[in-house]
């Protein structure tokens, strides 16, 4: 049996280069960057199967350019980076990896907060740069996470995840989702559901759980961080559409909240260069599944992915079901 022909966009960890390299001809981007559109093209234009990331723009034209394309397989729980509608019109399978970074994400969160209300990076900074002159009872005081009440705003396996670290730290959790939790699933978790201008106004913490879609683009803008308290600080893990980036930025100039820990931005890899002077503001580089065993899981369940989809399997995760039914009429 031929050996699928596989494009893979960039390096995946070691093990799954491997089996991808046994069990297909693989060819991988390796200049160090984001292709082009037309290089996508390209590099579609000889395979059965596409695995690539989130910074991947897999449009129409992207996925028409090769009718024996099977599968792509997306690097990422998110995939708002790929034509969705114009794969299953072309039978072309789509599939994500979810579950697997859950715990990795929601750990990123709590250290977003810690870092932020207990100003880590400003008193790193202040050490490193020699001009620390040892203790003082005034100095870089912060904010108590013990005792302090949260928001989170999305309720899905992340938002849950957030949710039950904070019984440790003995807080008042309070959420908003599209779709309330039943009873028995707020008890457990040990949260109270509140509107989402609630939500805002009443917590020390915000916390962002919530996928990109048009309905949550800018879904925190100026208006709803004109609710928060001016103590409150802004914690974004999700995805950097969710924030309107300039509307946080005068935010934060005018102090009408306290800081922001973000590690997603609105035009990633391009920030707000306002951004980068603020003491108030932690800025990590889309770290949220950044563990070596969370990268390795996501890399073997896409390849699995891909590899099953190559062999005329159903995929495991796939998002849309449609494609199969075109593919076989």
């Amino acid at each position: 049996m031929r050996k699928p022909n596989v494009y893979l966009t960039g390096p995946l960890p070691s093990e799954c280069m491997l089996r991808l390299e046994s069990e297909s001809n693989l060819v991988v981007n390796t200049l160090g960057r984001d292709l082009s559109k037309t290089e996508l093209v390209d590099a579609v234009s000889n395979a059965d199967g596409l695995i690539c990331f989130l910074s991947d723009t897999i449009d129409a034209d992207v996925l028409a350019a090769n009718p024996d394309l099977k599968i792509v397989a997306n690097y990422a729980v998110g995939y708002n980076n790929i034509d969705i509608d114009a794969a299953s019109r072309l039978g072309i399978a789509v599939t994500n990896t979810p579950d697997v970074l859950t715990d990795t994400t929601a750990d990123l969160a709590w250290a977003l907060m810690f870092a932020i209300s207990r100003r880590i990076a400003e008193g790193d900074r202040l050490v490193r740069s020699g001009q620390w002159k040892g203790w003082a009872p005034l100095q870089l005081l912060g904010l108590d996470i013990t005792g302090a009440t949260l928001g989170i705003i999305g309720m899905g396996r992340i938002g849950r995840a957030v949710a039950e670290r904070a019984k440790a730290f003995r807080m008042e959790v309070v959420y908003w989702n599209r779709t309330r939790l039943d009873a028995g699933t707020e008890e457990m978790l040990g949260v109270k559901y509140a509107e989402i201008d609630e939500v805002l106004s009443n917590s020390d913490f915000v916390s962002l759980h919530l996928a990109l879609s048009p309905e949550t683009e800018h879904l925190i803008d100026a208006e709803k961080i004109a609710k928060m308290r001016s103590s409150a600080y802004l914690i974004n893990t999700a995805r950097g559409l969710i924030i309107d980036e300039k509307a946080l930025v005068k935010a934060l100039q005018n102090n009408e909240i306290a800081g922001a820990g973000l590690d997603v931005f609105e035009k990633e890899p391009n920030i707000e260069p306002e951004l980068l002077g603020m003491d108030n503001v932690v800025l990590t580089p889309h770290l949220g599944s950044g563990t070596v065993a969370t990268r390795t899981m996501m890399g073997s369940m896409v390849v699995e992915n891909c590899l099953a989809a190559c062999a005329g399997k159903r995929p495991k995760n796939l998002l849309n079901p449609v494609a199969e039914s075109l593919r076989d009429s």
